[in-house]
């Protein structure tokens, strides 16, 4: 046994924060993202719940989600009172979703009991175990989440610990105390959770499951796994309802720098960071830059005393080396900050920007500029590695775009000129584009649904003959971020696009006040890293 489970529930209770909302791609994506960090569980929804949840177990099931270490698991409640758990359609969508393991829900707290749900006690006890053991009995792992513990230990203990005892009774391997409301103070985690262990001493895990309202989520998870829990759970970069959950990296980190505890192994932790700020990025989130261990700002020194210190120990104003988590130190005056990353990012292109310390202060200096002005490369490989590749001397320009222009037309459902029903379906947009591929000048006009599809077309219709290999390219999601809100309209934009050739995914950005600009900028960086990549040859004479 591991000396902590790592659980993740990211794709369920950290789906709940408000302003999120998962398409059934993007859940695959970051369940792959979570994985290659090397955590126990990764839960990936409440199968039967929601159209989203049920398609993502349905396409994990048919080989579109390999996970390498993580068991897959599903979340849902016990059987209904007084009903027949083999019959419940909640349990039988559970096994359906044919995960390795199962986190079931249920009361801990006896006035939620009687209250919300409107039964006895001794039945709610009855619901927890038969549903255990029908899916202990279809060959499934069980861990059970103990809904609400910690108010209802409170409330009365004696029927909080009931739970913990039929839970453990029924072979659950796993129970796991939830601070639901979020209200759990640190002076009373570790009495609270001390006790509960020793209920199911020898019989299952304790784990702990904290939520962020008095901002102890984290604080809480560590006091309760010193208390005898040895199952985290939590979400990247602390999202869930409310306040969030407890940002199950921070807990990574803290456990394994901190506590000495040997988790996942330094490449998975090394990975950190990046995973973060990809997730926020699907997410569209923008990551927190104060954010433990892996924020922008959490290896940032300013100058004077910290960076003349920092130059003779790095010790001397850092907690860990930034690099154990994935960061680097920032330097903000010194030209040194972020150079060891581009470094490595060359050796990955097959460039030895060891050896060309001239092209490394290019790139970097470019860098900073670009992420001064709102870049973001931590969610955008595809633009990195182009910026790099231009600024060394080894991207082939495929094509040069020399204008374009873009007209929406807004027709009207209606003969006083207004939408009905707040729609406008004779809305189109038409876009003309002047290219140059070799020595050829083309103009392309397509017509689209937007601005942006219109400017795909017109890009397709002038070049499709001389770069066939575009044929295989794709937009696969598209977003927009305002970066300075206070600017209303006017605000400086940024757009992410993921695009794919039908075996690989890539990410590319662009930034502009001009939102049709920002993702002309980033359609183009996908065409020229789909071009680059691509073993179909040019046309071009």
């Amino acid at each position: 046994m591991s000396p902590v489970e790592l659980y993740d529930t990211t794709l369920r209770d950290g789906t709940q924060r408000e302003g999120i909302s998962l398409t059934v791609g993007d859940k695959l994506r970051i369940a792959g993202l979570i994985d290659a960090l090397g955590v126990d569980y990764l839960e990936g929804g409440w199968p039967g719940a929601n159209p989203t949840d049920t398609e993502f177990f349905a396409a994990a099931a048919t080989g579109d989600l390999a996970l390498q270490r993580a068991t897959l698991t599903a979340f849902g409640m016990t059987r209904r009172p007084h009903a027949d758990a083999a019959a419940d359609g909640q349990l039988t969508a559970l096994l359906e979703a044919a995960t390795g393991a199962v986190c079931l829900v249920g009361k801990a707290h006896l006035r939620h009991v009687t209250d919300a749900v409107g039964t006895s006690g001794e039945e709610n006890l009855a619901m927890i175990a038969d549903s255990i053991r029908l899916l202990r009995s279809e060959g499934r792992r069980v861990l059970f989440d103990a809904e609400h513990f910690f108010d209802g230990y409170r409330h009365d203990p004696v029927y909080a610990r009931a739970v913990l005892e039929a839970v453990a009774e029924a072979g659950a391997e796993c129970v796991v105390l939830c601070d639901t409301n979020g209200g759990l103070m640190p002076d009373e985690a570790s009495a609270i959770v001390t006790d509960a262990g020793a209920t199911v001493a020898e019989r299952a895990r304790l784990g702990i499951h904290a939520h962020n309202d008095t901002g102890c989520a984290v604080g809480n998870s560590l006091l309760a796994l010193d208390a005898g829990a040895t199952h985290a759970q939590g979400t990247m970069n602390g999202v869930g309802e409310r306040c969030g959950n407890a940002d199950l990296g921070t807990i990574i980190a803290d456990l394994q720098l901190k506590r000495g505890l040997a988790l996942v192994d330094d490449a998975d932790l090394a990975r950190l960071t990046p995973v973060a700020h990809e997730v926020a990025e699907v997410m569209n989130l923008a990551p927190d830059p104060h954010a433990p261990y892996v924020g922008h700002a959490a290896f940032a020194h300013k100058a004077g005393l910290h960076a003349s210190a920092l130059a003779k120990d790095p010790d001397l104003y850092q907690h860990v080396d930034p690099e154990r988590v994935g960061g680097s130190r920032r330097l903000l005056v010194s030209e040194l900050a972020g150079r060891s990353n581009i470094v490595l990012k060359g050796a990955e292109l097959g460039l030895d920007l060891e050896a060309d310390p001239d092209a490394v202060a290019r790139i970097l200096a470019r860098v900073k500029k670009l992420e001064h002005r709102g870049y973001t490369f931590e969610a955008a490989d595809a633009s990195f590695e182009l910026l790099v590749r231009a600024e060394t001397g080894t991207l082939e320009e495929r094509f040069v775009t020399e204008s374009l222009r873009v007209i929406v037309d807004r027709g009207s459902d209606s003969a006083d000129g207004s939408a009905v029903n707040g729609t406008d379906e004779q809305a189109s947009a038409e876009a003309t584009i002047r290219v140059r591929v070799g020595q050829q000048r083309r103009i392309g006009v397509g017509e689209g649904n937007g601005p942006v599809d219109a400017l795909n077309q017109a890009f397709r219709t002038a070049v499709a003959d001389l770069l066939p290999a575009l044929d295989d390219v794709h937009l696969v999601d598209y977003k927009v971020r305002i970066l300075d809100d206070g600017q209303g309209t006017g605000a400086t934009t940024r757009v992410l696009i993921t695009s794919s050739d039908g075996e690989r995914e890539w990410e590319t950005v662009g930034v502009s006040a001009n939102i049709i600009e920002a993702s002309w900028q980033a359609m183009a960086d996908a065409y020229c890293y789909g071009l680059l990549h691509s073993a179909v040859p040019d046309a071009v004479a």
